[in-house]
């Protein structure tokens, strides 16, 4: 490489530095570069963050690629290039398993050997005397980076650092890490792909939640979280809570459908020994559990209108008595609280009361449900990607891009959770194809069981001659089962859930379903 073209490389990239520009974009123009003057097929710019990597910026990777968090003790080449404080550039013939195998466009998808990245270096990237994260360039073609000189690599990364530097000093994201890094020590024993998982989303409507979640969340204001199943309503309730003042308190979280009418008061409140058949001994409820930190009622809506009104008074006056006493007890709880449930409607049938609502809904956010977040299927997809294969040993594992396209025209009825399951279900579909496990495992359309999306939008069809009117009682049976089947699927099989919204009793909406042939659940 000619000093004049790294110069003229080097110039555009030292003059963003002095202007405000959104970091997604800075990180576009460095990967472009860095593509453009080391002739590699794929680079990314990958963040640091506790035990794992996230990558911020890929170019000529796959876009679910962004949603992966990197366990970097699973991945020998990032954890050889973190302990680096120079480039390292891998031999073609490394036994160490690429992180990308699969991942880099432009391959050739029915050739799983020309899959592999066959070329791989990469260097730490190192901001005020910590290693910040990784810059990694990738080639399937064996022997492309025997050229390249590791200074320039190095000199690149310097800028690369600075690049990173200017980013998070614009947008004021160094102060926050290292407060979620604070945070995140005190959960270390929680550290599993589960607990790794964060909001995660790029599309419009996502980016509306994350703006609302950050004005309140500073706040002691009772958030209401709506949505419908599977959106990850929990998820945010986390992410309140984290961003709070109380992050460093107990975070108490109850799945109100779950409670027995009998036993609401014990749990909420307490209860001392000899309250009742089976209180040996004094307990503490999850107000008194979470006092100083934050009480997350989830499912909220089941409460019976007894239960809401002895929440209330707490709420109102945060004085409680345990079961069986006297004496009151004052707690300071934040409470946030999650349903699925159009509670305004609850209240306008009288299933809910009026002052409880309005006491909880003091700030509602609406979780956006996964058929309108667009690509954030995909980074999704990703990072339930990468807890798959490491639960499943593998080495790589991938979507086709017949099943990205299905994933991104699925409609989605179960949010969030329906995608995990699907991912997870049609990995050990895919895997089960082979006798050993590959090196590179790919999901293909047939392993995710949806429909394929077609390529193009047909033709518009001539009119048809106009049809002779049904029957007016099979047209209304073909709308009961549908509002049947769909409230079914809002609401993952529920029964119950699926009468009450329909405005039925249970027992009527069983005999509707058998009348029209379904096969409703036992009572």
């Amino acid at each position: 490489m000619t000093s004049s073209a790294f110069v003229d490389a080097f110039l555009p990239l030292l003059r963003d530095l002095s202007h405000d520009l959104p970091a997604a974009e800075r990180y576009r123009r460095l990967l472009e570069t860095v593509r453009r003057l080391f002739a590699c097929d794929a680079c990314a710019l990958l963040q640091r963050v506790g035990d794992f990597l996230h990558p911020l910026a890929v170019s000529g990777l796959g876009e679910d690629t962004l949603g992966r968090r990197f366990r970097i003790a699973e991945h020998p080449r990032f954890a050889a290039l973190m302990a680096s404080d120079r480039p390292t550039c891998f031999d073609a013939a490394s036994p160490l398993p690429d992180p990308y195998d699969g991942l880099v466009l432009g391959a050739a998808p029915d050739a799983p050997d020309a899959l592999a990245v066959h070329d791989c270096m990469g260097c730490p990237l190192v901001i005020d005397g910590r290693t910040w994260g990784l810059l990694t360039l990738d080639a399937l073609v064996p022997g492309r980076f025997a050229a390249i000189d590791a200074h320039d690599v190095q000199t690149f990364a310097s800028l690369a650092a600075a690049t990173v530097s200017a980013a998070e000093r614009i947008v004021g994201l160094a102060s926050a890490l290292e407060e979620q890094r604070s945070r995140a020590d005190g959960y270390r024993h929680a550290a599993d792909a589960q607990a790794a998982r964060t909001l995660l989303g790029r599309s419009p409507a996502f980016r509306r939640l994350l703006d609302e979640l950050a004005v309140v969340a500073d706040s002691d204001l009772t958030v209401l979280i709506k949505g419908e199943t599977g959106t990850g309503k929990e998820l945010v309730a986390k992410a309140l809570h984290a961003g709070s003042p109380r992050a460093d308190r107990p975070l108490i979280t109850i799945n109100c459908a779950a409670l027995p009418e009998t036993l609401v008061e014990s749990e909420l409140f307490g209860h001392v020994r000899g309250a009742f058949s089976g209180a040996t001994g004094d307990r503490k409820g999850k107000f008194e559990l979470a006092h100083g930190g934050t009480l997350f009622l989830d499912e909220v809506g089941e409460l019976s209108p007894a239960a809401q009104a002895k929440l209330l008074r707490v709420m109102q006056s945060g004085q409680l008595q345990r079961v069986g006493s006297d004496r009151e007890h004052h707690v300071d709880v934040r409470v946030i609280a999650a349903t699925n449930r159009d509670l305004a409607e609850e209240v306008r049938q009288g299933r809910c009361r009026a002052d409880f609502y309005h006491r909880l809904s003091v700030y509602p956010l609406q979780v956006p449900p996964l058929r309108e977040r667009g690509a954030d299927v995909l980074l999704l997809a990703g990072g339930f990607l990468e807890e798959n294969r490491a639960r499943l040993g593998l080495s790589s594992l991938r979507l086709t891009g017949q099943a990205r396209e299905a994933l991104q025209a699925h409609d989605w009825p179960g949010n969030v959770r329906e995608l995990e399951h699907l991912i997870a279900r049609s990995a050990l579909k895919a895997l089960s194809a082979h006798r050993g496990k590959p090196r590179i495992l790919s999901i293909a359309m047939a392993d995710l069981g949806l429909d394929e999306p077609a390529a193009t939008a047909p033709a518009p069809a001539a009119p048809a001659p106009e049809a002779a009117p049904a029957r007016m009682r099979d047209a209304i049976e073909s709308l009961e089962r549908r509002l049947i089947e769909q409230g079914l699927r809002r609401h993952g099989g529920n029964w119950a859930a699926t009468a009450r919204e329909l405005g039925m009793d249970r027992a009527n909406l069983a005999r509707v379903a058998r009348r029209l042939g379904m096969k409703p659940a036992a009572p």
